[in-house]
């Protein structure tokens, strides 16, 4: 049964719960491991959404959509190669933010300062070696991400320690969804209420399974640990005073807004 299940924040304290309808039903525990219900009801609207999780591991794919490497080469000036096998990066849980939350863009960053929306698979039982065909079996839901990045700093750095892990450039949210079909979805995102772009989220180059199966030959996963899946299309700047939403159906609407840092 599809489930809706989110992190918040009330009255100082930060707790996990069950969305239904207009209401968070509290629980004790976190929700992919053993919990609890309690007594305790508040109104979606009295809550502080938190980051659906904060990830022990936080992986992601590198150029998993076919139009977004071709507008990745294309800046490049180099002919695009399709990568035989997943290619895993990794982000820092710091630079995570939930959906409401700003976008801080640093003073120093230049005008390439772009959005990519992002499926995140919510890894729910761990595991080592774990073949594709029993990949989804240790997901335990799914939610969205928003993978802002600085492309003058993407070219000229080493790594992307700054690129892509700068303090508010992961917002996630703004819950996790379970029991949904992630190769149904469709990604949408919308600029200042303009849609600038919409892809099928199914169609990666390589698929959830094939990167749960690709990293647990190597790393084991845990409950909890997230995998972002990559982007399509070809993201356009952002600005302070601007309004990014991220859509994918079935899970919601990731929604920040973008300001300068001070």
């Amino acid at each position: 049964m599809k489930t809706k299940w989110c992190r918040f924040e009330v009255d100082g304290r930060t707790s996990y719960g069950m969305i239904d309808g207009r209401d968070v039903f509290v629980v004790d525990g976190r929700p992919w491991e053993n919990w609890a219900a309690t007594q305790s009801v508040y109104p979606v609207s009295a809550v502080k959404m938190l980051s659906p999780v904060v990830p022990a591991t936080f992986y992601c794919a590198g150029l998993n959509y076919r139009e977004h490497l071709v507008a990745s080469a294309n800046r490049r000036g180099v002919e695009p190669k399709f990568p035989e096998r997943p290619s895993v990066n990794y982000r820092s849980s710091s630079a995570l933010c939930a959906s409401g939350d700003p976008i801080v863009k640093p003073s120093d960053s230049g005008e390439l300062f772009q959005y990519e929306g992002e499926l995140v698979a919510v890894i729910g039982k761990g595991g080592r070696h774990i073949p594709v065909a029993r990949a989804l079996e240790h997901v335990f839901g799914w939610t969205i991400g928003n993978d802002v990045s600085e492309r003058a700093w993407q070219r000229s750095d080493r790594t992307s320690w700054r690129a892509k892990n700068s303090d508010t450039f992961n917002p996630m949210g703004p819950w996790i969804v379970t029991d949904v079909d992630y190769r149904a979805m469709t990604t949408i995102v919308r600029l200042n209420g303009e849609e600038v772009d919409r892809f099928s989220t199914g169609e990666m180059i390589h698929d959830v399974e094939t990167y749960i199966a690709e990293i647990s030959k190597y790393c084991t996963l845990h409950p909890g640990d997230v995998i972002w899946m990559g982007t399509d299309g070809s993201p356009r700047n952002m600005k302070p005073g601007d309004i990014c939403e991220i859509e994918i159906t079935d899970i919601g609407v990731l929604r920040n807004p973008i300001v300068a840092e001070c």
